[in-house]
């Protein structure tokens, strides 16, 4: 496995693995890895001939500076974790790398990047797409990889590469749990030991709300949830919307669409954790 840390290098290295009509794949990653990030570069290694991860912290996403500084960083214990995936290459560029200028692009990628996390987050897919358009010039993959906890960011990841033309197939992964529901994110890193206790009832909750669902009506699913959710003084949902899984538009009945998502934020303490799950 080789450790990148500048474009002309990484792009060097590939074209040498291209020259051979080597399929490659992509995941990117701000770092901190665990078992979910594995799980995508396990699928990436399996479907591709050479694998790139790339670990960078992209400021450009932040829109709380506070979140940015808090962020998790252990590079030394990613590339050991990567190490026996069979992941190739590790891009950790510098921020001066990524931003030898500012990136003034902004993108308009419709509903899919203004509602949910987009309302909540000002700013955030921009910086999104500055950086993962970056990475796809940097790489140039065949196939990339993305967590489906990050449902919003993989519908506005593919409405990029079509407004860019980009050729790179984007591909959702499963999201991975913990053995008590609890989805996997580098930001449960920051949870004390008693709220991790009390972040799985957000998985739990969502869970229960789907064996229902048909029987209530929408607004009542979605009240159950926040509901049960905000009944733990500890816990905030800052929403929970249940929308079209293409269009990510919310829904008003079961039968506006064909294929139906549950998308959740949650305060717990501090920590922000974001969830999903599926109705039908």
């Amino acid at each position: 496995m080789k450790i990148v840390n500048s474009i002309k290098e990484l792009k060097q290295n590939l074209a040498l693995e291209k020259q051979d009509n080597k399929l490659i794949g992509f995941v990117p990653t701000m770092g901190a890895l665990h078992e979910g990030h594995l799980s995508l570069v396990k699928h990436c290694v399996k479907e591709n001939d050479v694998c790139v991860v790339s670990i960078f912290v992209n400021p450009t996403q932040f829109n709380d500076k506070h979140d940015l500084e808090t962020y998790p960083r252990t590079l030394e214990k990613d590339c050991a974790l990567l190490e026996s995936t069979g992941c190739k290459y590790v891009f950790a560029p510098t921020a001066e790398e990524m931003y030898p200028e500012p990136d003034t692009r902004t993108f308009d990628f419709g509903t899919v990047s203004q509602v949910m996390e987009g309302a909540k987050r000002p700013g955030h897919f921009n910086g999104v797409a500055q950086i993962v358009s970056k990475l796809f010039y940097a790489v140039e993959p065949d196939n990339a990889y993305f967590g489906e906890k990050d449902f919003q960011q993989i519908a506005v990841i593919r409405a990029m590469v079509k407004q860019l033309n980009i050729p790179v197939k984007i591909n959702a992964c499963p999201i991975v749990r913990e053995a008590d529901g609890l989805a996997l994110s580098s930001r449960n890193t920051r949870l004390t030991p008693g709220l991790r206790q009390k972040a799985p009832l957000i998985a739990r909750t969502l869970k229960e709300s789907t064996t229902f669902a048909p029987d209530k009506n929408v607004r009542e699913v979605i009240d159950y949830v926040v509901n049960t959710i905000n009944k733990d003084s500890d816990m905030e949902v800052e929403y929970y919307e249940i929308v079209d899984g293409n269009t990510l538009e919310s829904i008003n009945d079961w039968s506006d669409a064909d294929y139906i998502v549950g998308c959740i934020t949650v305060y717990c303490g501090e920590v922000r954790l974001i969830d999903n799950i599926r109705y039908k």
